[in-house]
């Protein structure tokens, strides 16, 4: 019986191989080498304009998982729009918790009018990246929360449940190992 069970097992190991093989993760839409350069210098990139409005690209945070980079629209001083221009995507895990907790990252950055925005459960180097490239934006756009209010600079040195142990599926909170291995210890805090 286990014999007929074998050419089935290996049919579905290579189209589960394919479908991994073919997936393509999220690819920065601004080459590294723009972060290097100074996003308010002027120089034609809208980074200023006579109707107070300003776009202001953050500094790349490197993590384990990949860069997080932002940009930031302010108007009027007002913060309107915030766009990712890199989110971690070293594998398909960072991927998926990325891009579920970029725009609650977004809409709370927008609402509150600061950096100073709550991590998403599940996604703390996502959020702290975020965070920490929202500021350096802000600090490069002259902004200042009106609350006083300033987001991290710093990524903690934490695990996110990434790659094939299982891990995050956005119903988890950060203390679920949600199929770690056992002898695993999660991260506290």
């Amino acid at each position: 019986m286990k014999l007929r069970r074998a050419p089935l097992v290996i049919a579905a190991t290579v189209v589960g191989m394919a479908a991994v093989l073919s997936f393509k993760p999220h690819e920065p839409s601004v080459p590294s080498a723009v972060a290097a350069t100074p996003p308010d210098s002027g120089s034609g990139n809208g980074s200023s304009s006579s109707s107070g409005t300003r776009t202001v690209s953050g500094n790349a945070i490197a993590t384990r998982y990949g860069n997080a980079q932002v940009k930031v629209t302010i108007k009027d001083g007002r913060i309107t729009a915030i766009q990712a221009l890199q989110l971690q995507g070293n594998d398909p895990k960072s991927v998926q918790i990325s891009g579920q907790a970029e725009p609650v990252l977004q809409q709370e950055a927008l609402q509150q009018q600061s950096a100073a925005i709550d991590a998403v459960s599940g996604a703390t180097i996502t959020s702290a990246s975020y965070e920490a490239s929202l500021q350096s934006a802000l600090d490069k756009a002259g902004f200042k929360a009106a609350d006083g209010s300033r987001g991290t600079s710093t990524v903690p040195d934490v695990e996110e449940e990434h790659g094939d142990h299982g891990g995050w599926d956005g119903d988890r909170g950060d203390g679920d190992n949600g199929g770690v291995p056992p002898g695993f210890a999660p991260p506290q805090g």
